[in-house]
């Protein structure tokens, strides 16, 4: 299995990588050509990193490698930190023209196609996610757990097990059967009062969720639902809330329109998916409350482009159409602001591993390719409220990508990672 990991590297490069797998723990010391930490904006060259144990021990100027350390020759690339995606649906059949597709894969197929989505997504030098709900409730938390246990390739992910939504909301499959026919694993998240609401989220926390994801508005892509329409009340989402942060887990809000978005924030959600019509009011809200903005300011162009080719439905082209250029607008407003943002794609409406896609666009709409990089990297973990992963620092995952073009000056070369690194393995 390792040998198959390592099959695109030379001999020599692939057995010294062997023998410092992680069964044998042994040491790594990687030689940056230049280093981006991912969460300064300093460029460093001459650095060397040392890794034991999954985890970086130490980054300094290079000189005697550790007694016993195998070395790793990047002196020719951009050393960067493993990407992050904050919003993907790998435990999902991504986006089609057959409404049904999510109700007739079974769980298994289902997680098979997670597993496949995973692979892809660390392949293309995403190392973590956060996967923000899939349709057969509680499937990302089995990807989840397969990963850490080695059993499938892919990134690190933290999981929202389900979507909580209202009856015939945004989060829920609609347009297919009558709601209450749907399968009961497609409806763990659907709550029509705080009571409710508070249940469902204790329910998702103690069957494994890392965080929770509330449907705060209508969606593009559900039947029957306006993106500007607010869904889940104020005092359901302060249900959720309430009851979340006093497990330490956080909230993030899909909400599309205004005063869904503002509901969100009163509510105390951490943050927002999509913000598409984010006005002046809102963005200043969201400044204030130091609320994370999630845009993915790509997809819509993926949407036009193949839903148009192949058929997906209207309405989810109109709406789609409604949001795409007021979300770009939003997005550079927001970066004019210094709001909180972090890198947000939604894959699995696009294929799986396309992800680096969107940092074009985020540099296009007003980001330096720098601050792009961090939003993928350091912002993303803050995010998160994680301190072990999205930077080149030592107690961090040995989680890293390497470009042998400079991502500074072309922002592009993301899109096509030469070497991806995850907890001091070598996986591409």
């Amino acid at each position: 299995m390792q040998r198959f990991r390592y099959r695109h590297l030379s001999a020599a490069i692939a057995a010294s990588l062997l023998a410092a797998s992680p069964a044998s723990a042994e040491t790594l010391y990687i030689q940056a050509g230049r280093l981006i930490d991912g969460v300064s904006n300093a460029v460093r060259t001459g650095q060397c990193i040392t890794v034991e144990a999954e985890h970086i021990k130490a980054v300094a100027p290079c000189g005697k490698a550790p007694d016993g350390a195998t070395l790793v020759d990047w002196s020719g690339f951009t050393v960067l930190p493993g990407l992050i995606d904050l919003h993907t649906h790998l435990a999902d059949l991504g986006q089609s023209a057959d409404l049904a597709a999510p109700m007739k894969a079974s769980p298994a197929e289902t997680a098979l196609v997670g597993a496949r989505n995973a692979r892809v997504t660390l392949d293309a030098g995403f190392t973590s996610v956060r996967d923000v709900g899939t349709y057969r409730g509680l499937t990302d938390v089995t990807l989840r757990n397969a990963i850490d246990r080695g059993d499938v390739p892919g990134p690190r992910m933290w999981v929202a097990g389900a979507y909580l939504t209202i009856p015939k909301g945004g989060g829920e499959l609609n347009g297919v059967v009558p709601n209450e026919q749907l399968p009961a694993d497609m409806r763990l998240g659907v709550a029509a009062t705080p009571e409710e609401a508070a249940a469902k989220t204790t329910y998702l926390l103690d069957h494994g969720a890392d965080f929770i994801k509330t449907i705060a508005t209508g969606a593009v892509l559900a039947i029957g639902t306006e993106p500007g329409a607010p869904e889940m009340t104020v005092d359901q989402l302060r249900a959720v809330v309430k009851v979340a942060h006093a497990r330490g887990k956080k909230v993030t809000a899909h909400a599309h329109g205004a005063i869904g978005i503002q509901n969100a924030i009163n509510a105390g959600v951490d943050s927002i998916e999509h913000a598409s019509l984010a006005d002046e009011a809102t963005l200043q809200l969201a400044k204030k409350h130091g609320t994370w903005l999630a845009m993915d300011i790509y997809n819509g162009t993926y949407i036009d482009d193949i839903g148009t080719k192949e058929g997906w439905p209207e309405e989810y082209l109109r709406k789609n159409r409604e949001t795409t250029d007021a979300q770009r607008a939003a997005f550079r407003r927001a970066v004019e602001l210094g709001v909180n943002i972090g890198y947000a794609t939604d894959a699995g409406v696009y294929p799986h591993g396309l992800n680096a896609r969107q940092f074009r666009n985020m540099v296009k709409y007003g980001m330096t390719p720098m601050q792009a990089i961090q939003s993928a990297t350091g912002r993303a973990s803050e995010e998160m409220g994680r301190g072990d992963v999205g930077a080149i620092l030592p107690g961090r995952y040995a989680d890293f990508v390497a470009v042998k073009a400079d991502p500074l000056a072309d922002i592009t070369v993301l899109e096509k990672i030469d070497h991806v690194m995850k907890g001091g393995t070598l996986v591409r």
